[in-house]
């Protein structure tokens, strides 16, 4: 239902949308029909202009590139719809991926227009240049804008897809580190209730022998060392599956927080040890997440802040334990890591599974790694309210969303987008500008060639002198403007692109009698 409510609003905005559209266009054909004089010429020329419109707008969403080429047409019978050729060139730019069709169609416009002008209607060289002009400007640079804009659109999306992509795989990857890590804490637990449930099944096997047992209570020790042995080979088997290494197990049963400060200091640490860091009477996962975070945050400080004071804090209430590890601020920036902070994921897993909160980040220059545990059995994996005040410094991602549809693109895709983005941008700029100087080139030749009339020879002529006496007059004029009086010629001094009329010399009976400089 979501989805069709979807489709109907999204249909409702294109009809409006086309509406709009059709109104803007129309009013430049409709405004010169609705003012006197009125005929039944000029009304049949309106309908069927507005028929066309109506036709290009409606198949501008799906053929952008026909409804473009019926609104050139119709500028053939009204001159108005110039104005609507801009808009949809954009159209096809922005709607239509493909450009070899459109560079095409603006091809066979080009060439077939000024045959059309130049050969059979004999259009005058500068009303040519000046159409030649507007199907650049008017055609060729709304194209070419719309084609930037679509592959911006098409960046933006690449972009959402790739950073999409790249938070997935950075949570398959801390997803990874979790079971790892889960992975090994149970061959942990394996290592200390293995050796526990051993030491009961042979206590229980010693009781099974002793000769003044009664024996149904021998026998209730019998079955009590059966079903410990049998928990233990259960034990064995769960980790053998859990296990994705065949290592020794990372965790020293022996090891405490006294033992893993006095190694670090042995090791040529500077490190403080405050508080109580004795965790014999803590539970089984609490006193592996506290061993496991005082490893990982001194194996930390030894690799990216080394010679740095390091102070280790344990402090007791009624019901937690709070453990952080804080070193002071380098004397040189440490260098970039490349492992991924597996590590600190790892042991956020463990303090997770323990029922505690970890926080971990920058402060006052240095890093500080710190957590809060409980002192009794708490359901893995569900932390108390109370957790650890955040680190200052320390940064949490925003989540990422991507648009419906969207899929995961590789940086190189990226890249290539990015750079289409660039070259189109480039040619949106760079195509209009060298089309117009080349037509320029191309013009400017062709009607100053034997038309351009010195200023030194037109200060020597004097009005009275006979046309034929005139020295340095050109064999050519330029196009006459169209109030231009009987019996006078216009030439040119060059100027560029356009070549305008700068002299009129005006004649009677082959005697010049007027002589002017044009603004």
């Amino acid at each position: 239902m979501r989805t069709l409510g979807r489709r109907i609003d999204g249909g409702r905005r294109r009809l409006l949308g086309d509406g709009l559209l059709g109104v803007l266009l129309a009013a430049p054909l409709t405004y010169p029909r609705l003012t006197p004089p009125y005929s039944w010429h000029a009304g049949l020329l309106l309908v069927v202009g507005l028929l066309l419109l109506a036709t290009a707008v409606v198949a501008a969403w799906r053929r952008p590139l026909p409804a473009l080429v019926l609104v050139v047409l119709g500028s053939s019978v009204d001159g108005n719809f110039v104005f609507a050729i801009p808009v949809f060139s954009y159209l096809v730019g922005r709607r239509d991926a493909r450009a070899a069709p459109a560079a095409v169609v603006f091809a066979v416009l080009a060439v077939g227009g000024s045959m059309l002008n130049l050969g059979l209607l004999g259009t005058r060289p500068r009303t040519w240049f000046l159409l030649a002009t507007v199907l650049i400007f008017a055609g060729v640079f709304p194209w070419l804008v719309g084609r930037y804009l679509r592959q911006q659109h098409t960046l933006l999306l690449a972009g959402w897809e790739y950073a999409e992509s790249v938070r997935r795989e950075q949570r398959g990857a801390a997803e990874r580190v979790r079971l790892r890590e889960r992975a090994r804490i149970a061959r942990d637990m394996h290592d200390s209730l293995g050796h526990d449930l051993s030491l009961i099944a042979l206590r229980a096997g010693a009781l099974e022998l002793a000769g003044d047992l009664d024996p149904r209570h021998r026998t209730a020790v019998g079955e009590l060392r059966t079903s410990v042995t049998a928990a233990t080979a259960r034990l064995g088997e769960i980790v053998r599956v859990l296990r994705t290494d065949a290592g020794p197990s990372p965790l020293d049963p022996v090891d405490d927080v006294a033992a893993l400060v006095a190694g670090a200091r042995a090791a040529g640490m500077a490190v403080a040890l405050r508080g109580d860091p004795t965790d014999g009477d803590l539970p089984a996962l609490t006193g592996v997440a506290l061993r496991g975070l005082v490893r990982e945050a001194l194996t930390n400080a030894a690799r990216y802040a080394p010679g740095v004071p390091v102070t280790v804090a344990v402090h007791r209430d009624s019901g937690h334990v709070e453990v952080s590890v804080r070193n002071a601020a380098p004397p040189v920036p440490p260098p970039a890591s490349v492992s991924a902070g597996t590590g600190l994921l790892a042991l956020r897993e463990r303090v997770r599974l323990a029922g505690g909160a970890l926080d971990a980040g920058p402060r006052d220059g240095g890093f500080v790694v710190a957590a809060r545990l409980p002192r009794t059995p708490t359901a893995a994996g569900t932390p108390e309210p109370a957790t650890v005040p955040p680190v200052a410094g320390a940064v949490l991602p925003e989540p990422a969303t991507v648009p419906p549809g969207g899929s995961a693109v590789l940086p190189e895709r990226l890249g290539d987008v990015r750079r289409q983005v660039r070259r189109s941008l480039l040619v949106a700029v760079g195509v209009p500008v060298t089309l117009a100087g080349l037509l320029a080139l191309v013009y400017h030749p062709f009607v100053t060639a034997d038309a351009v009339l010195e200023p030194g020879a037109y200060e020597r002529m004097r009005p009275g002198q006979q046309r034929t006496e005139l020295t340095g007059l050109p064999r050519r004029q330029v196009e006459a403007p169209v109030d231009a009086p009987a019996g006078c010629e216009y030439y040119t001094d060059g100027n560029f692109p356009l070549a305008q009329p700068a002299y009129r010399l005006c004649f009677v009976r082959g005697r010049l009698v007027e002589k002017e400089r044009m603004p």
